[in-house]
């Protein structure tokens, strides 16, 4: 039996390091659109676009939008905050968008150490 594709990526980088923000929301759609299953861990300054309309705000020439790409993340995978980046920023559940959860390191290792995963931190 094959094992599952599934990638990780943690992004850290938000509005202060644009680019590398949008390289890990794209790779992860891009991923998520073939078929690949998506985990995009939000952590440090990305962690702001788990709450509804920040991605709007976020420009970068050249670069799909990151509502789009947020939506097509969310078709195949999952989004999770970072539970330390969350309480640094006062970000509750109640705050983020539909289907983002808040979880810890314990989940993320969980999940990286699974069979058939890669991944990538940006």
């Amino acid at each position: 039996m094959a094992a599952t594709k599934k990638l990780v990526i943690k992004v850290t980088a938000g509005a202060d390091a644009p680019e590398r923000c949008s390289q890990a929301f794209t790779v992860a759609a891009v991923a998520a659109a073939s078929g690949v299953e998506i985990s995009l861990w939000l952590t440090g300054e990305s962690a702001w676009f788990a709450l509804p309309g920040r991605a709007a705000e976020f420009e970068l020439p050249h670069a799909a939008p990151l509502p789009e790409l947020i939506s097509g993340i969310q078709s195949a995978g999952r989004i999770t905050l970072c539970t330390q980046c969350a309480a640094r920023r006062g970000i509750e559940e109640k705050d983020v968008l539909e289907d983002v959860r808040i979880a810890g390191a314990q989940v993320f290792v969980s999940e990286i150490m699974g069979d058939g995963v890669q991944a990538l931190v940006y």
